[in-house]
């Protein structure tokens, strides 16, 4: 599972525990939606690809014209 390590900036101490029952909801939470930025990352640049491909253009032809 899923540990946290904790550190106490004035005694210098590390302590490393499993995660609790919220933390570990938060952490799917997380995960779930990281997984969907990076799908929605994905479609987007397919997208963008398609767009080229109907102009005919290469991506360092679109980033000059358009920046």
């Amino acid at each position: 599972m899923a540990h946290k390590i904790e550190h106490d900036a004035q005694t210098g101490e590390t302590v490393e525990r499993e995660l609790n029952a919220a933390e570990k909801t938060q952490r799917t939470k997380d995960l779930a939606k990281h997984a969907a930025l990076a799908e929605a990352k994905l479609e987007r640049a397919a997208a963008r690809q398609a767009v080229l491909d109907k102009l005919g253009l290469t991506a360092d032809e679109a980033a000059a014209l358009f920046g």
